[in-house]
């Protein structure tokens, strides 16, 4: 009600506004037309003018070559010339104000000035003729008597006298520049008392609306602000008034609902307190015993990590010793010789690698690497894992084949890290490739979209046994090894994949698994890359 009440008032007001603005542009309009046909008769007096001061000097230079022929002509051409300019000034301005004022009041005013035109044309064209055929009069003639015999020739036109034509024009226009600006002038005043008239009314308009409305608003408004502050002061049994059908009314309707509904929601609240203190209690004794049970099983993992270690630095010290056995005595064939010497390097290499593996997992800070993160080259860390990875590749008949050229991609990250990283990539795609097969390195630019940083990926796809669909969400858990891969190498710890994602995170990136079993395994590693070169960032 009161919404539909402030609409049409401010309707109202802005029609108002609307109104006085198209009468203020109207009489603006009008004082523009007004100044504009006054500036036009000012330009048509003004021309009138200098064709009378032409006309006049034109009589004086015939008069001078009358009584003295060696007075030059040049003047008298250039006299010409400007009177013609003039004439055709004058033309224009006429028609120019004839689109201007076209009515019926100001006819007779434009016949006027046609004709003059006319006249003033026809005199300035006899002008030129008979000033080119000037004669000398004969000797002994005055001055005076000169310049009265000019007269007929330059102030007579079709028996008309031009002195009382070209005074009468500009009397005439002098008459018509003083009427646009009395028009002008009453345009802006009637806009002027308009303007101010509107203004007035407008503003009393607003104001005995405004006074309605507060002293319509002032008797809800108060009750809706008692009712806030009962509701602040937590006074849930005050109820606001709901008298009438308007706005104020619905909302002090949902006020009191929201009382209501408060109240009951306290009664609950106090409930539900109790309860939770009662399971606040019995939640406190079972974590002091969960914290207990983790303690101890913090004990054990520990233990559990020195005893791994000890158990697989055992095999190794017999390792050696079984090396030390094979040297002693005398000189023995050289193939065996060869054959304990791979068996021992062979073994020591798989033991030292589960070694590391354990090692590494068994930080408590492997989600959370401490690297020494710096601009690098991710080609030459790459270069210099793909040729590690030939090694182990050649004794498994495995070929490792990287791009033509790879090319330059700067990443920060740590090179020691970063170099595990590919290889341990590497290393899982030679492992797990059948003889004569082929690893293949790829690196190219993200072609994911979005407004994150760019991205570079390094691809590994091997032609290896592949992963089953079920296996391939389990393959980055620790320790975790798939039927085939278990069937295929026996001697793995399933760490290498768990290592490398750990590795992954901690330069920013992630890694992505693609398998078909019995066709092989594509790797994707995406790590964030720097726009900047390492020289422009030392």
């Amino acid at each position: 009600m009161f919404a539909r009440r402030l609409t049409i008032a401010l309707a109202a007001l802005a029609v108002a506004a609307v109104l006085e603005g198209l009468a203020a542009m109207w009489a603006l309009s009008v004082a523009s037309d007004h100044v504009l046909r006054g500036r036009v008769a000012s330009d048509i007096a003004l021309a009138f003018q200098e064709l009378t001061v032409a006309k006049l000097r034109l009589r004086a230079w015939f008069t001078e070559a009358q009584l003295y022929p060696e007075t030059a002509p040049e003047p008298a051409f250039r006299l010409q010339e400007d009177m013609r300019r003039t004439l055709d000034r004058l033309g224009s301005l006429t028609a120019q104000a004839i689109a201007l004022d076209p009515s019926d009041a100001t006819r007779a005013e434009h016949e006027q000035r046609q004709d003059a035109l006319s006249v003033l044309a026809e005199s300035v064209a006899s002008l030129r003729a008979t000033a080119v055929q000037v004669r000398p009069l004969p000797p002994g003639t005055q001055s005076r008597q000169a310049w009265q015999a000019a007269g007929e020739l330059f102030d007579v036109s079709r028996g008309r006298d031009l002195r009382i034509l070209l005074n009468d024009s500009i009397r005439r226009e002098t008459v018509a520049v003083a009427r646009e600006r009395a028009g002008a002038d009453q345009a802006l005043r009637w806009m002027r008392n308009l303007l101010l008239g509107a203004a007035a009314a407008i503003a009393l308009a607003a104001l005995l609306l405004a006074a309605g409305f507060v002293r319509a608003l002032r008797r809800p408004l108060d009750q809706l602000n008692e009712g806030a502050v009962a509701l602040q002061q937590g006074k849930l049994d005050h109820r606001i008034p709901e008298d009438g059908l308007n706005e104020f009314s619905a909302v002090a309707r949902s006020m009191n609902a929201m009382a209501v509904e408060l109240a009951d929601h306290r009664a609950r609240e106090e409930v539900a307190r109790q309860h939770l203190e009662a399971l606040v209690a019995a939640r406190t004794a079972e974590l002091q015993a969960a914290l207990e049970a983790l303690q101890q099983v913090d004990a054990r993992r520990r233990q559990l990590f020195a005893d791994i270690s000890h158990e697989l630095r055992t095999p190794t010290t017999a390792i050696m010793g079984e090396a030390e056995i094979t040297l002693r005595g005398g000189d023995r064939p050289a193939d065996e010789y060869r054959t304990a010497l791979r068996r021992i390097v062979a073994t020591s290499r798989q033991l030292g690698g589960v070694i590391d593996d354990l090692l590494t997992m068994a930080r408590s800070d492997i989600d959370a690497l401490a690297l020494n993160r710096q601009p690098l080259e991710l080609n030459t860390a790459l270069e210099q894992a793909m040729e590690q990875a030939r090694a182990l590749a050649h004794e498994r008949s495995v070929t490792v084949r990287g791009p033509a050229g790879i090319p330059s991609m700067v990443v920060l990250g740590d090179p020691q890290r970063l170099r595990q990283l590919l290889l341990l990539l590497l290393e899982n795609a030679v492992e797990y490739s059948h003889p004569s097969g082929v690893v293949e390195v790829s690196v190219s630019l993200g072609s994911e979209a979005g407004e994150g940083p760019a991205t570079c990926e390094v691809r590994v796809a091997d032609q290896g046994i592949g992963i089953a669909a079920d296996e391939l969400p389990l393959v980055f858990e620790r320790s975790f090894r798939g039927a085939q891969a278990r069937k295929h190498r026996a001697n793995g710890s399933g760490l290498g994949l768990g290592i490398a994602r750990a590795l992954a995170a901690a330069h920013g990136g992630d890694i992505a698994l693609d398998s078909r079993p019995g066709h092989g395994t594509t790797v994707l590693l995406r790590l964030p890359l720097l726009m900047e070169r390492p020289e422009e960032l030392a």
